[in-house]
């Protein structure tokens, strides 16, 4: 069993930056294929990012393409999701979701509003 528990959401005025955490309370993620997905309100919700397990190739949503940055810290079980250049679209609530064969876990989500 896996938990997650997302961090690092909060207020930015546009053009600024923030990082997103998915840390694991439990378990090990180096294998697991790690995405993050928002969900803004009234709308679906949406994959931004993922990591693949194991040789750790990095995909990106073209809304996000060269302005976020995924990476893994294997010694501190973590993914980050570097955002810069945030644009009030990106306002959602940003979830950490992983995946392994043929199960999977979402975390509880962080608030990221983007906002002057």
């Amino acid at each position: 069993q896996v938990q997650l528990v997302e961090s690092g959401g909060g207020l930015v005025q546009p053009a600024g930056s923030l990082r997103l955490s998915c840390a694991a309370s439990e378990g090990t993620l180096d294998y697991y294929g790690i995405g993050w997905f928002r969900q803004a309100p009234g709308k679906e919700r949406e994959g931004v990012s993922c990591i693949s397990g194991g040789d750790d190739r990095a995909y990106y949503a073209d809304s996000v393409k060269g302005r976020f940055t995924i990476s893994r810290d294997k010694a501190k079980n973590m993914v980050y999701l570097q955002m810069n250049s945030l644009k009030p679209e990106d306002t959602a609530v940003y979830y950490c979701h992983a995946a392994i064969l043929w199960s999977h876990y979402w975390g509880q989500g962080t608030q990221v509003t983007v906002s002057t």
